[in-house]
């Protein structure tokens, strides 16, 4: 039945839908009056009413109207009294309207129940769909997934790389660097009396410079370090480690004037020597770049963050920088100032955004030019239970 009915689905043609009905009729007409001869009788009120059924099913609305007029009619003509005649007796009415409610209803409930089983089909088809669609989707899904984790993995060699590279340079470069320092120092303890004050300019500027590119050589190193080295989670008081940070920045700022203001901080899940080294980078920055102003004004607090992880921040009332440059401020060997205004290797911030990024954080920063800059990280709060491992890229 189903078959045949998806296939009547399809005839879109009008005059063959209704050529069914007519034919159903007629046929249903002849097998009725063929039984009748053979004295049976009654037989052509439920092969009537079945005909207008399955006309209703398979052909439509339209047909089945014309299916139950057109019944009725032969049920009048051939099979109500007087025979052979349009007109009803009193006596064979009610057989009449028994018949002609009969065909109605069971027309009524073949057409209800073809426009649920249309409905239905059509949410099958709809189904099918959804669930092709859903599978190609899946299937992308995962082929992205694959790709990200080919690159992923293509990353971390690639950073291993880099890391084993930048500190083989920066190891190699140092003995040479050493041989040009110490020659430099005994030529200029030994050959100074023969040097006239031009000379002694041009080695003490070969000196500082290879001097300079210690420093930029060892800031090589421990940044290269901090993606090598294991690190350990626990608990963290910022609190105590921000106080322990500031008092030892205070003793060493050479007669600065450093006004420290301290919110409260929340206790954080990180490696503690890591985090100690993160604090260390961004106050001395903070009292660095505030050199210029009579009072070092520096306050540290917190945030909220996102979820589980608050932010803290380090302000001052320094030289600040332009927002338009702050893109550069994290990138190793980065400087918005020249080296003549600012010490420094410009590894620093650099090494700040690695260490918050293997404890899952991020950093930011906002500023002003000539009115002071604020730098903010984000770390896991360690009231959470969940927990965690800091690991190497």
């Amino acid at each position: 039945m189903a078959y045949w009915d998806s296939e009547f689905q399809r005839v879109q043609s009008p005059f063959l839908r209704y050529g069914i009905s007519v034919a159903a009729v007629v046929i249903a007409t002849a097998i009725a009056l063929a039984v009748q001869e053979y004295q049976f009788r009654d037989v052509e009120l439920p092969v009537l009413v079945l005909v207008v059924g399955l006309v209703t099913w398979y052909a439509g609305t339209g047909p089945a109207v014309v299916a139950v007029l057109l019944s009725t009619a032969v049920f009048a003509y051939f099979f109500a009294e007087p025979l052979y005649s349009f007109y009803v007796s009193a006596r064979d009415l009610p057989y009449f309207l028994i018949f002609v409610l009969s065909a109605v209803i069971v027309a009524s409930f073949s057409a209800v129940r073809r426009r649920i089983e249309d409905n239905l089909r059509h949410a099958r088809d709809q189904l099918q769909i959804e669930l092709l669609q859903r599978r190609q989707h899946e299937v992308e899904i995962r082929k992205l997934n694959m790709e990200l984790t080919e690159r992923a993995a293509e990353l971390a060699a690639a950073n291993k790389e880099l890391e084993s590279f930048a500190y083989s340079v920066s190891h190699d470069l140092r003995a040479p660097l050493r041989h040009l320092v110490g020659y430099s120092e005994l030529l200029q303890k030994h050959a100074t009396s023969s040097l006239d004050e031009k000379s002694q300019r041009y080695l003490q500027t070969i000196l500082e410079a290879a001097k300079k590119m210690g420093n930029l050589i060892d800031d090589l190193l421990a940044f290269s370090r901090i993606g090598r080295a294991e690190a350990k989670t626990t608990a963290v008081d910022m609190q105590q480690l921000v106080a322990e940070v500031t008092s030892e920045i205070g003793a060493q700022a050479n007669g600065q004037e450093i006004s420290w203001k301290i919110g409260a901080l929340p206790v954080c899940l990180g490696d503690r020597a890591l985090l100690r080294l993160v604090l260390v980078n961004l106050l001395a920055n903070a009292v660095k770049f505030s050199g210029t102003r009579p009072q070092a004004e520096v306050e540290i607090g917190s945030v909220d963050g996102h979820g589980d992880k608050p932010e803290i921040f380090v302000k001052d009332n320094g030289v600040g920088f332009d927002m338009q440059y702050a893109d550069k401020l994290f990138g190793v060997f980065q400087r918005l100032h020249r080296a003549d205004e600012f010490e420094g290797t410009g590894i620093g911030l650099a090494t700040v955004q690695s260490i918050v990024n293997r404890h899952g954080g991020a950093v930011r920063a906002e500023g002003t030019l000539d009115q002071g800059a604020t730098f903010y990280f984000s770390l896991p709060n360690a009231k959470q239970p969940v927990e965690r491992t800091v690991s190497a890229p």
